[in-house]
């Protein structure tokens, strides 16, 4: 197929590496413009841009797909399927009706659960068993489209990061099998029922509230791994945790209850394995209360 692929982040990438691999032709690539970052503040391209650009594909970065010379542009590429991942703007009906099989997307969710900017981290905050990849026919709505098939996976223990990786390349897998021939893949609907709806994250929600129950500290531990890390301030410092488990014991919400960083919750306690120092590396509790003290009977500051 004539495919147009329109992605940015990291999560994006192994479905233009599988669609490259499986033999489509992929046209040209849509993904944000460059922002800055880095001490200079100096303008860095999406990981998208950067592997179609090693691949030797065209790439288009607008500001906005409402201009309409954007739109010429784009259905003059005669795509037979616009497939998207997490490409961050809005698609408008001209653009979702150019290619002849309009646009596909990657949705990191069991539409219609978690329809929106932050599927994953929703799912783990809220204490979902299941996750998984829907892919989807586009339409105006946010993540309303038909559906054409799902991959599940269990969530366990699983963080954010991790998740991802995983249903980048399970999405990236399944868009090439529902390609492979569309026919055998029909668009269902999506149900009425169970539609829930995923708040893009706001870094505010990375500070800890230890009056929560240690279940959902943690929880909130695994959501926000890697980025953008759940945190407490202590000593006038801030510690990310990076990894955390819960343990039945009772104490004062953010009370240290051993000298090993037990910390006490609304109800049950979470014993940090992995803990970030700001300016630091990842580190276990041992290496940094090593040069750094943090005893039992103090309390740090969600």
């Amino acid at each position: 197929m004539r495919i147009i692929y329109m992605g940015t982040p990291d999560f994006a990438v192994p479905a233009l590496d599988a669609l490259a691999k499986a033999g489509h032709d992929i046209v040209a690539v849509y993904s944000q413009p460059p922002r800055p970052a880095g001490r200079g503040k100096g303008l860095r391209p999406s990981p998208v841009h950067v592997r179609a650009e090693e691949m030797g594909i065209e790439v288009r970065t607008p500001v906005s797909l409402k201009d309409s010379d954007v739109q010429a542009a784009f259905a003059a590429l005669d795509a037979d399927v616009a497939v998207v991942a997490a490409y961050g703007l809005i698609l408008p009906r001209a653009v979702l009706g150019a290619p002849r099989h309009g646009c596909m997307n990657i949705h990191a969710s069991l539409l219609p659960r978690w329809r929106g900017a932050a599927p994953i981290q929703r799912a783990i905050l809220s204490g979902d068993n299941v996750t998984g990849v829907t892919i989807m026919d586009m339409e105006a709505g946010l993540d309303t489209g038909p559906m054409r098939a799902k991959y599940i996976t269990p969530i366990e223990y699983k963080t954010a990061g991790q998740l991802t990786v995983e249903l980048a390349q399970a999405g990236a897998d399944l868009m090439v099998e529902v390609l492979d021939d569309v026919s055998l893949h029909p668009a269902l609907a999506q149900p009425n029922e169970g539609v829930t709806y995923a708040a893009k994250i706001d870094k505010a929600e990375a500070r800890i509230d230890f009056t929560r129950p240690a279940i959902q500290v943690e929880r909130q531990v695994r959501a926000f791994n890697p980025f953008p890390g759940a945190f407490f301030e202590y000593g006038g410092e801030r510690f990310r945790i990076l990894a955390a488990h819960v343990e039945h014991e009772d104490g004062a919400p953010g009370a240290l209850l051993d000298d090993a960083l037990l910390i006490g919750c609304g109800h049950g306690a979470i014993r940090v394995t992995q803990i970030q120092r700001a300016g630091k590396g990842a580190m276990t509790p041992e290496d940094l209360l090593r040069g750094y003290a943090m005893p039992q009977g103090s309390r740090v500051d969600g």
